[in-house]
């Protein structure tokens, strides 16, 4: 048994209450699901993560990874925990059954990742990135490729990687050097090349990997419109789904971390006996639109990484504030004054509501971008479906980045309530701050989901994307206008919200005179971007927790404005104390956390380029 501790109480609210999971079982897709069966899922996962995953997260943080003979050796404890998730039938979630997965919905399965991600972040990735790796081949390769490649996959007999970045061309893919070329009279291509930063791309836990790898046939365009996408498996596969001969792949390095140790980041070498059989997946020069359904699925699932991290570190700065006891109530004017629990404390109570406050809208933004792609892919009406696709495209570098800055920021607030017993291993604190920071790094850089927002999503079908979004989140705050207890909340959204439009309006005409001013303040409009979005989300919690709030008053028979009456069912009642805090959390985002949108806005009207003008 570990200490992890997991909010289900608010993953419960989020998935059935704010997103209303169980309505999706109506869809063709998922009418083999009820509620039951979710809670089912809910709970293995739950229990598998607690009782299994995270107990051994810091003896394998501790062991890492060795590159011996060439061969990548994790840690030994890996290898019957592989064996037993496997046997959970959690590798693939959210995937096709007719292939090993379980086929469920995109929201439940965000929900799976941060209970599990939050447990163990080093031994998920291979999981996590086996799965996106298996449905690439599902959605674009040949029935061949399927069929020898995908339930393998699905199932976690076999593993998967993207190998995307090399050294000289960083994110820029379209400078990769990686080069394919075709045999002739074969059905596969010779690739020989570099790759760095594979995430998984070598261990002993599975028979064989199969890594998808970028590269550019010889004659084909330069740049991005040139890159072609190849299945590269470590052995290679026999007609009869047998394993053959090793593939010319080469381990040459692994990377030492700054976290997720556990994690073998390799560098790979393709063809360096100039032997390494590729197998073109779809078509030619087509490769990084493929690719991209792997990264955007990737950058969601990063995403929720830090909110799994994020609300794990805050639950366990939680628990020490009640129990860690340092000096007395500075209203305790007696004179023998006792030590109380530091939760009492002002301002380290301030730092829990800051990490409340954003784990909670995190989690919040993060299911409802996962519940969004439910309604893409599998909704009925094709309005809706359209209306959905929109709001995907515009949320998901928000969702990438936002979330796993902001888990970074707390594992930052979780390490300052625990003062410096925080910053030693023991408490486990600092384990989390170094393994969430990666989440801000991978499938691109933030700065990147940044640009992405603004220079693409934002202007993509004439800038409807965000007009659908703008629209959605007007009609909701007018609702709320005259409204008694959240009218004055909603007047802010509305204004933060307003803010981040003349934002966005401002760099249209800005970026005709000065293209560069406008990049130079993407992170800042993505962080007004999700601070709107995370405040609009936890106000539309708060509705929901007030209804359930009156129907408890009305059922108890006691009047809401009987103080005494009112702390007695408080004090004995945890749903009304969880949805008063549910209310209480929303005004607090709203009221000291998204004033932070001003901010961004006026140094995003300032006109000052000194960060571009200046000779560094």
């Amino acid at each position: 048994m570990s200490d992890y501790r997991i909010d289900r109480r608010d993953v419960d609210f989020t998935l059935y209450e704010q997103l209303d999971l169980e309505g999706l079982a109506d869809l063709p897709r998922y009418r083999q699901f009820d509620a039951q069966t979710f809670d089912m899922v809910l709970d293995n996962a739950q229990r598998f993560a607690v009782e299994q995953l995270a107990p051994v997260s810091a003896a394998a943080d501790e062991q890492g990874c060795k590159l011996e003979d060439g061969q990548v050796q994790v840690p030994e404890l890996y290898e019957s925990l592989y064996t037993r998730f496997c046997e959970m039938g959690l590798f693939a979630p959210v995937h096709s059954p007719e292939y090993g997965g379980m086929g469920l919905p995109h929201t439940l399965g965000v929900a799976l990742i941060e209970l599990l991600f939050g447990a163990h972040p080093s031994f998920m990735s291979t999981p996590g990135l086996t799965a996106s790796a298996a449905h690439l081949i599902e959605e674009f390769g040949t029935d061949e490729d399927v069929d020898t490649y995908c339930e393998r996959m699905f199932t976690g007999q076999w593993a998967g990687t993207m190998c995307l970045t090399e050294p000289q061309a960083g994110s820029a893919l379209g400078e990769l050097t990686t080069a394919a070329t075709p045999v002739d009279g074969e059905d596969y291509y010779q690739v020989r090349g570099n790759k760095i930063f594979i995430t998984n791309g070598d261990q002993q836990l599975t028979d064989n990997i199969v890594h998808l790898v970028l590269a550019r046939v010889q004659g084909d365009p330069e740049g991005t419109r040139g890159i072609s996408l190849f299945i590269v498996p470590k052995y290679r596969v026999n007609d009869d789904g047998s394993l053959g001969e090793r593939n010319d792949v080469t381990v040459t390095n692994i990377e030492e971390k700054m976290g997720i140790h556990a994690s073998p980041t390799c560098s790979l070498s393709f063809g360096d006996e100039g032997d390494c059989r590729g197998w073109l997946v779809g078509e030619r020069c087509d490769g990084l639109k493929y690719m991209f359904q792997m990264m955007n699925e990737a950058r969601i699932v990063t995403g929720l990484q830090g909110v799994a991290i994020g609300n794990a570190a805050f639950q366990d700065a939680l628990a020490y504030a009640k129990e860690r006891k340092q000096g007395p109530k500075v209203t305790d004017r007696g004179d023998d004054k006792q030590a109380v629990p530091i939760i009492e404390h002002p301002d380290v109570r301030r730092n829990l509501m800051i990490m409340k406050a954003y784990g909670e809208g995190i989690r919040a933004l993060g299911y409802n971008t996962a519940h969004i792609s439910d309604i893409a892919l599998y909704g009925e009406d094709e309005q809706q479906k359209e209306h959905a696709e929109d709001l995907l495209e515009l949320l998901t570098p928000v969702c990438k980045a936002f979330c796993s800055d902001i888990g970074f920021k707390m594992t930052e607030l979780a390490m300052q309530v625990f003062g410096g017993y925080g910053y030693i291993k023991e408490y486990g604190v600092e384990q989390k701050m170094r393994d969430v920071k990666i989440a801000s790094l991978y499938e691109g850089t933030n700065g990147i989901q940044a640009l992405d927002l603004l220079g693409r999503k934002m202007r993509q079908k004439g800038g409807a994307r965000f007009m659908t979004w703008m629209q959605q989140t007007t009609q909701f705050l007018s609702e709320l206008t005259d409204d008694d207890t959240f009218g004055e909340m909603a007047g802010k959204v509305d204004a933060a919200k307003n803010s981040l439009a003349e934002a966005a309006m401002g760099f249209q005409a800005q970026g005709k005179q000065d293209p560069e001013y406008p990049l130079l303040h993407a992170t800042p409009f993505l962080r007004m971007f999700g601070h709107v979005e995370a405040a609009r989300l936890l106000l539309k919690q708060a509705t929901i927790a007030r209804q359930k709030l009156e129907a408890i008053w009305e059922d108890s028979g006691i009047d809401p404005d009987d103080e005494e009456g009112r702390r007695q069912l408080v004090s004995s009642n945890e749903q009304v104390r969880y949805y008063e805090n549910k209310v209480d959390t929303a005004a607090f985002f709203i009221h000291q956390l998204l004033p932070k949108v001003d901010a961004y806005l006026e140094g995003i009207q300032s006109g000052d380029r000194s960060a571009l003008d200046i000779e560094l």
